[in-house]
C-alpha cells in the first residue's frame, strides 16, 4: 500500500492548499484531521474546503457531524482509519491534513485507547466542581491521582481534564498508564509527514488577514445561524475559535472590531499550542518559509528517496 502522505502546521501555514495540489499530483484524496470541520454548517470560520476544492479532489471526514453532536478522537480515529483503508484498497494515495494534533497522533503512533466508556453520573460530578471552583480544581485532582497526565493537560482544558479523571476513576488505572500500553502496538499505516511552518511574523501575519477574510466572506452570519439552532448547552463547537468571540458581539456584549482582535489574538495562541504539539511528534519532515511549489518540490525529493 501507499504510504499515507501526512501533511499538517500550525493554522494559517497553508498546509491546506498544499495538501489540495499534492493530492492532484498524486491522484490521491485528502482525509481531514481538523476537529471542528467535521461539523456541518461551520465552513468559513474552520477554513473548510469550498465545494469547487472538493470537486477537484475528494475529500473525507468533512460535515460528518450535526454541531452539537458529541465526536471523540476515538470516533476520528475509526473513521479515519476507515477512510485511509479505502482509498488504499482502491490504489490510490491518502493525504491526511489538518492541524488536530491529538487526531494526529491517534494514527501516527497507532495508539489504542482506554475502553472505559462514559459515566454520566461521574462526569456531571466533575462538571459540578469545575462549574463551582473553575477548571483549575479539576487539575488540581488530577495532578494528585495521575501527574504524568497533569503535566501534559493545560489547567483550563476542561474537557480532557474531565476525561482523565473520568478514566481513573472508571478503570482505577490512570489515563497516563493506558496511554503508555497504547503504544505497544505499531501504527497501522506507514507515514510520509511533513509540517508546513513560517517564521513567526509572517505566520501571525497570515493569520491575522485570514481572520479578517473570514469576517468578510460572512462568519458573523454563519455564526448567528449556529447560535440559531437548538444546540445543547456547552456543545463543542460553540467552543471554537472565532464562533465564542462572535456569539459576545451578536449578544450585543462587545463590538465587532474587538471581537476581530480577540480571534486573532487566540489563533494566534492556538497556532504556538499547536507548535508545541508538533514539535513533539517523531518522524515529522520541517517544510520551514517554503511556498506551495518548494514544498512541493521538497516532498517529491522525500518519497522518491523513500521507494
Amino acid at each position: 500500500m501507499n504510504p499515507v502522505i501526512l501533511i499538517t502546521g500550525p493554522t494559517a501555514s497553508g498546509k491546506s492548499a498544499l495538501a489540495l495540489r499534492l493530492a492532484e499530483w498524486l491522484d490521491g484524496e485528502i482525509v481531514s484531521a481538523d476537529s471542528m470541520q467535521i461539523y456541518r454548517g461551520m465552513d468559513i470560520g474552520t477554513a473548510k474546503a469550498t465545494p469547487a476544492e472538493r470537486a477537484r479532489v475528494v475529500h473525507h471526514l468533512l460535515d460528518i457531524r450535526e454541531p452539537g453532536e458529541p465526536f471523540s478522537v476515538v470516533d476520528y480515529q475509526r473513521e479515519a482509519s476507515a477512510a485511509i483503508r479505502q482509498i488504499q484498497t482502491r490504489g490510490k494515495t491518502a493525504v491526511l491534513c489538518g492541524g488536530t494534533g491529538q487526531y494526529l497522533s491517534a494514527l501516527t503512533d497507532g495508539l489504542t485507547f482506554a475502553s472505559a466508556g462514559a459515566d454520566p453520573a461521574v462526569r456531571a460530578e466533575l462538571e459540578q466542581l469545575a462549574a463551582r471552583d473553575g477548571s483549575e480544581a479539576l487539575w488540581q485532582k488530577l495532578a494528585a491521582l495521575d501527574p504524568a497526565s497533569a503535566g501534559r493537560i493545560q489547567p483550563g482544558d476542561k474537557k480532557r481534564l474531565v476525561r482523565a479523571l473520568e478514566v481513573s476513576v472508571l478503570t482505577g488505572r490512570p489515563m497516563s498508564e493506558h496511554l503508555a500500553r497504547s503504544r505497544d502496538r505499531a501504527p497501522e499505516f506507514a507515514f510520509n509527514s511533513f509540517c508546513l511552518n513560517h517564521d513567526r511574523p509572517e505566520l501571525y501575519r497570515r493569520i491575522d488577514q485570514r481572520v479578517r477574510d473570514m469576517v468578510e466572506r460572512g462568519l458573523v452570519e454563519e455564526v448567528r445561524a449556529l447560535l440559531a439552532r437548538p444546540l445543547p448547552a456547552g456543545s463543542t463547537c460553540l467552543q471554537a475559535i472565532g464562533y465564542k468571540e462572535l456569539a459576545e458581539t451578536i449578544a450585543g456584549s462587545q463590538p465587532l472590531s474587538e471581537a476581530v482582535a480577540r480571534i486573532q489574538q487566540a489563533t494566534r495562541r492556538y497556532a504556538k499550542r499547536q507548535l508545541t504539539w508538533f514539535r513533539k511528534m517523531k518522524g515529522l519532515i520541517w517544510l520551514e518559509n517554503m511556498g506551495a511549489d518548494d514544498a512541493i518540490c521538497h516532498i517529491k525529493s522525500v518519497m522518491n528517496e523513500n521507494k
